[in-house]
C-alpha cells in the first residue's frame, strides 16, 4: 500500500459532473484557486489535482471540461459511458485517483463550501482517516426540501441505516481508505452507509451551505427515493423484520377474533359483520402487498449482485499531460 505524507499529501478533488454546463466552468475556477492557494501555503503537494467525472452528461458539460483540462494541468476529466449515477460517479473518481493520498469528494454546485477543504486536511494531519462534511443548516433549502430531508433521515435511522444527518457525500479519506474500498465489490453502493462502517478513525468538519450559482438540482424526488431505498436495503435487513414482526402480531389478532367469533356462534349470536370483514380484507391485502413490495426489493438487490456487473465503464481520461504523451 503507498505510503501517505500527512503533513504535504497530495490531494484529488473528485467532482461527479452530470448536465453542470451552466456553472462547471466557474467551479473548474473556483477549485483550481483552491488547489493553488493550499499548494502554495505548502499544505498539499504540488501535483495535487482536480478531477471531473462526467457521468454521461448530454449537454455542453464534457465539451467544456475537455476543453479546460487539454489546456490546465491541474484538471483531469474521466468520462464515464453513459449515466451511472452519483454514487457511481463518486466511487470511479476514487478509484482512479491512483496517485493520491487523500481525496476529497464535492459537489460541483459549489453550495459545499470549499474552503472548508482546508479543516479536512488539518483533521487529516491529525490521524482521521475519513472526514465527514457536515452541513450547519438547510436555509438555503426550499420547505419542501428540508422537510424531504428531515424525513429521510429519521426514516434512516429508524431503518438502522449508520448514516450521519446532513452529511451528503462531501468527504475526506485517506489512500489507506480508498484500499480497503477496493475490497468491497458490491454493485449497490451507498458510500453514506458504506465509509462509516469500515470503522476507520474518523471526524467531523461543520460548514455553512451556499446558494446555487446556476442550473438545477439533479437530486430530484424520485432520485432521493431510490437513494433511501439502496440506503436501507444495502445496510440493514430490519424491513424484513419489520414485516415478520407485524405477520406475527398479525396471527395474534387473528387467532383472537377466530375464538371470539367462535364464541358468538355457540352463543348463537348473528351479528352481520359486513364492515368488519371489508375492512380487515382490505388491511391484509394491504399488509401483503407492501411485504411483498420490501421482500421484491431485496430479491432484486440479489439479483444484481449475483450479475456482477461492474459499477461504470470510463470512456475516456482526458489530461494536459495525457495530450503531451499522445502528441510525442
Amino acid at each position: 500500500m503507498k505510503g501517505s505524507n500527512r503533513e504535504c499529501p497530495v490531494l484529488y478533488l473528485v467532482v461527479p459532473c452530470y448536465n453542470e454546463e451552466a456553472i462547471i466552468l466557474e467551479s473548474a475556477r473556483v477549485m483550481k484557486e483552491k488547489i493553488s492557494e493550499l499548494i502554495q501555503a505548502g499544505t498539499i503537494d504540488k501535483n495535487s489535482k482536480v478531477l471531473f467525472v462526467n457521468d454521461g452528461s448530454k449537454d455542453k458539460t464534457f465539451a467544456l471540461l475537455s476543453e479546460a483540462a487539454r489546456k490546465d494541468d491541474s484538471f483531469i476529466v474521466v468520462s464515464l459511458v453513459g449515466n451511472a449515477g452519483h454514487q457511481n460517479a463518486i466511487w470511479a473518481g476514487m478509484m482512479t485517483a491512483s496517485k493520491a493520498d487523500v481525496v476529497i469528494t464535492i459537489d460541483a454546485d459549489l453550495q459545499q463550501d470549499i474552503n472548508a477543504v482546508a479543516d479536512f486536511l488539518e483533521c487529516y494531519r491529525n490521524g482521521a482517516e475519513v472526514v465527514y462534511g457536515v452541513r450547519n443548516n438547510r436555509e438555503s433549502d426550499g420547505t419542501f426540501k428540508k422537510l424531504s430531508a428531515l424525513a429521510y433521515y429519521k426514516f434512516m435511522h429508524l431503518m438502522g441505516s449508520r448514516i450521519l444527518k446532513n452529511h451528503a457525500d462531501y468527504r475526506l479519506i485517506s489512500r489507506k481508505v480508498i484500499d480497503a474500498l477496493k475490497e468491497y465489490n458490491e454493485s449497490n453502493l451507498f458510500l453514506r452507509g458504506l465509509i462509516p462502517s469500515l470503522g476507520f478513525p474518523s471526524d467531523i468538519v461543520y460548514f455553512d451551505t451556499k446558494e446555487r450559482i446556476g442550473g438545477e438540482t439533479k437530486y430530484t424526488l424520485s432520485k432521493m427515493l431510490k437513494l433511501a431505498t439502496d440506503g436501507i436495503t444495502s445496510f440493514t435487513i430490519r424491513p424484513l423484520r419489520i414485516i415478520s414482526f407485524a405477520g406475527f402480531i398479525t396471527m395474534l389478532f387473528s387467532i383472537i377474533l377466530i375464538i371470539f367469533s367462535f364464541i358468538e356462534w355457540l352463543q348463537g349470536k348473528n351479528v352481520p359483520g359486513y364492515t368488519t370483514l371489508l375492512l380487515v380484507t382490505l388491511f391484509m391485502s394491504g399488509i401483503i402487498l407492501l411485504s411483498l413490495g420490501v421482500i421484491g426489493e431485496y430479491l432484486g438487490k440479489i439479483y444484481l449482485e449475483t450479475k456482477s456487473r461492474p459499477k461504470y465503464l470510463i470512456d475516456c481520461v482526458i489530461s494536459a499531460a495525457k495530450e503531451a504523451e499522445d502528441d510525442d
